[in-house]
């Protein structure tokens, strides 16, 4: 806790995001030039560029009539079937299973009620982790009576703020009437010296990297059939191991964005030359995070295919000088390797919106606050 208070006071440095006007326009045309389902197979959005206050930012919506989506354009499918999803994690205690499956049923009727999947999501690159862009009241003023005029049945939301990244940014949406809604915890690899402190297991890491039986991918070196192994290597880990509510990316969706510039991509190569692991890193301003990962689960877990992917991110974070935002879920594995928790927020915006609309969300961020964020932390979600 001591360490994670620490590093809530840590000051934000200048333009630690800073979207590029072009690649968000990149963005925006791939979305409008390919249908989104044959990007992402699991969800339906529009996507368009708005510019507020002369920066470019990334705007996507979504209609309540397209729930079940991905979760990432879906409060609804957030918080309530990704919730039960996780409850896969107290397998050992079923009653505690029990009990937070009976909460998350309880709190369902109230998510529904909060009309947050028909929104307008500000900011967003459709990855689990959107890095935000420092947003002062100025800013916040003129997105929010943009984004109401134009969108007057819609929530206005903003994903992926976090109290080490975003304190600032936290407080002027706060003061301008944003609601935040507690999503996870997520892990800050922060220290961006050209030496960091390595702990005992990144040495590890890195010495699997230098062992001669597999060789490192670099970002020129992909090809087509690599697009499409890199598909499999996510699917077996993200949505086989884990949940096939994760973002269902595709080949074309990996080719696309790495050929357009969006993601850099690095990997594992064995002796015959087939990609057995994977990672896609993206950058904004001076922010790293690491939106794909794979590997293939069928080799022995004590090949270290994913250690060796996060190890090659967190040196490209630490030869770059970037703040690495690991994301969440292995929380013992990034602690060990130098990472930080904290909580990530939702913002929501909804107070032109109809009363029964307003309070929902009101009663869930007190809910989330009050019991959510406790579990978060105890149990590291």
């Amino acid at each position: 806790m001591n360490q994670v208070a620490t590093a809530r006071q840590s000051p934000e440095p200048p333009s630690r995001v800073e979207n590029d006007p072009g690649k968000v326009e990149v963005f925006t045309r791939l979305f409008n030039e390919v249908p989104p389902r044959d990007l992402i197979a699991n969800l339906s959005v529009r996507v368009e560029t708005v510019e507020i206050a002369g920066r470019a930012f990334p705007l996507t919506l979504n209609d309540a009539r397209d729930a079940p989506n991905c979760y990432i354009c879906c409060p609804s499918s957030a918080y309530i079937d990704y919730a039960i999803d996780e409850t896969r994690n107290f397998a050992s205690s079923p009653f505690l299973q029990k009990v937070i499956r009976a909460l998350i049923g309880l709190c369902a009727p109230l998510v529904r009620a909060s009309g947050l999947d028909h929104q307008a999501q500000f900011n967003n690159w459709l990855f689990s982790t959107n890095p935000v862009p420092l947003l002062d009241k100025a800013l916040i003023t003129e997105m929010r009576a943009a984004l109401t005029a134009r969108f007057a049945d819609r929530a206005i939301v903003i994903r992926s703020l976090n109290a080490i990244a975003d304190a600032s940014t936290i407080a002027a949406l706060r003061a301008q009437g944003f609601r935040m809604l507690a999503a996870r915890q997520i892990y800050i690899f922060a220290d961006r010296s050209a030496a960091p402190r390595m702990t005992r297991d990144m040495k590890r890491d890195r010495a699997r990297l230098r062992a001669p039986r597999l060789r490192l991918v670099g970002d020129a070196d992909f090809t087509q059939a690599d697009y499409v192994r890199c598909e499999e290597l996510y699917a077996m880990l993200y949505l086989r191991k884990y949940t096939p509510l994760n973002p269902q990316y595709t080949a074309r969706y990996i080719a696309e964005t790495h050929r357009r510039g969006i993601l850099r991509l690095a990997g594992l190569r064995d002796r015959s030359g087939q990609l057995v692991a994977v990672t896609g890193l993206f950058e904004n301003g001076t922010t790293l995070t690491q939106p794909i990962v794979g590997y293939d689960t069928s080799l022995p877990v004590n090949d270290g295919l994913y250690r060796m992917m996060m190890a090659v991110a967190q040196d490209h974070a630490t030869t770059h000088g970037l703040f690495f935002n690991m994301s969440a879920g292995a929380a013992d594995f990034k602690r060990q390797r130098g990472a930080v928790p904290t909580v990530e927020y939702n913002a929501c915006y909804v107070g032109h919106l109809p009363l029964r609309r307003r309070l929902a969300v009101r009663v869930m961020e007190h809910v989330l606050a009050w019991v959510g964020i406790p579990l978060l932390r105890r149990f590291e979600l």
